[in-house]
């Protein structure tokens, strides 16, 4: 008989698309998340992420097919559950699961015999097994007998169109092939393929492989835009002459940074257990320390352009920052490469404003960088704080900004995503990270 009752755990940017869904396809929804304001202003039909659209979200509501609470107890209405939390990593880079173990505890008391269990949350390899299973194995209940539990890696790429939570495929593996034949009929139910692998193991680690995969090639691109600006050579250039190649080769680009919920993240999570085999991911790490090193280089282009345009330093220099979102289109802004350029303008002397026509409010500071906690509202992107600006920077490169009126108004334009490429014209001087100086020759 299938699910047909489904709970979800933490309705945040994987929780809450994937809630909605599965209420479209006529499944019943009791969504669980600790934030009572989420769920009030969920439950009132206002959603908190662009990818879930209000009328979706009223839509679900209205047709009773979805509900969100703080109340764990809910969940025993539920046939599957599915563990949708952050997996942050604390100030050492080493896993943080409280979020998961806090969701599978809160579960523990309203777990029943046949439940199934599916962990969505990105993750080390043996998380499922090593600490999601013990936990829920509390209530007396044996996983793999009594319930079914599984993971299934999250895919939710936010601010893309073409690729949702109904059409991406997924991949799952179970503790048993109960479990897993489980699991994919649940998830098949959205619509997309389903490619079920042999252990929770083997699902975990492919997650960890889809994102290392990205860190990895941005590393790459990311080292050779330095060394590219050291030989006066546009690296911008270059990738568009290495994509004529049909086969062989894939574009990566080069950036501030690298931000959001997962490739900024994993690469620890994999070094971290690694070491647990007296294995050391150097390869890993290395592109980690390549992409973290980018927004200090940032801050070094910003003060070399005022040195050699402006003739002035960071200290009181005033810096527009465009963009605060980890990448474009999106009004995600968690671990924006955004965050470290501007902590490091701030204890470098520098007064810090920034548009975002995504992100309304933003904050940085409280790290060893810079100790005081800053918070901006983003400020119009009108010419009054384009002529206040002794340096505009532009980090995210949404499409919604107009990059010809950027250029016409400002003095100078340190652009780290090639946004003002084909701009021609304008009074603006504007260094590009990875390209030669303007007066290069």
């Amino acid at each position: 008989m299938a699910d047909e009752r489904v709970g979800v755990i933490g309705l945040g940017y994987v929780g809450l698309p994937l809630a909605v869904a599965f209420a479209e396809v006529g499944l019943e929804v009791i969504g669980v998340d600790v934030d009572v304001g989420k769920v009030a202003a969920l439950m009132a039909g206002r959603s908190p992420i662009r990818d879930v659209p209000e009328e979706a979200l009223r839509a679900a509501l209205e047709s009773r097919r979805f509900r969100a609470t703080t109340d764990y107890g809910a969940l025993a209405e539920a046939e599957a559950v599915l563990i949708c939390v952050p997996t942050p990593y604390d100030a050492m880079r080493a896993p943080d699961l409280s979020y998961v173990r806090a969701a599978a505890e809160g579960l523990v008391p309203h777990l029943r015999r046949g439940h199934l269990v599916i962990l969505q949350s990105t993750t080390y390899p043996g998380t499922t097994e090593e600490v999601v299973r013990p936990i829920l194995e509390r209530s007396g209940l044996q996983a793999g007998e009594d319930f079914d539990l599984a993971f299934s890696p999250e895919r939710i790429d936010p601010g893309n169109r073409e690729w949702t939570v109904r059409n991406t495929p997924k991949v799952v593996g179970g503790i048993t092939p109960r479990s897993t034949a489980r699991a994919a009929a649940l998830l098949e139910r959205l619509g997309a393929p389903v490619h079920r692998v042999s252990s929770p193991r083997v699902a975990e680690m492919s997650k960890l492989l889809e994102n290392i995969f990205r860190s990895v090639n941005i590393a790459l691109v990311n080292e050779l835009a330095l060394l590219c600006e050291r030989m006066g050579i546009d690296i911008w250039e270059v990738i568009e002459a290495a994509k004529t190649k049909p086969f062989g080769f894939m574009a990566f680009y080069p950036g501030p940074g690298v931000g959001g919920h997962c490739i900024p993240v994993d690469p620890y999570y994999l070094s971290w257990k690694a070491r647990e085999y007296d294995f050391y991911t150097k390869f890993i790490e290395l592109a980690a320390e390549v992409n973290q090193g980018m927004p200090f280089h940032v801050v070094e282009k910003v003060e070399e352009a005022l040195d050699r345009y402006e003739r002035r330093g960071l200290r009181g220099a005033r810096v527009l920052v465009l963009g605060v979102a980890f990448k474009r289109e999106v009004d995600d802004a968690r671990n924006s490469p955004a965050e470290r350029i501007m902590e490091l303008l701030l204890a470098r002397g520098a007064e810090v404003a920034y548009h975002d026509p995504y992100v309304p409010r933003f904050r940085a500071g409280g790290s060893r960088f810079y100790r005081e906690i800053v918070e901006w509202e983003s400020v119009p992107l009108e010419e009054g704080w384009l002529r206040w600006a002794d340096v505009v920077v532009i980090v995210t490169g949404h499409r919604a900004v107009d990059y010809p009126k950027v250029v016409a108004t400002a003095r100078l334009v340190v652009d780290t995503c090639n946004a003002t490429a084909g701009i021609a014209s304008g009074s603006a001087r504007i260094v590009r990270l990875g390209a030669p100086w303007p007066d290069a020759h």
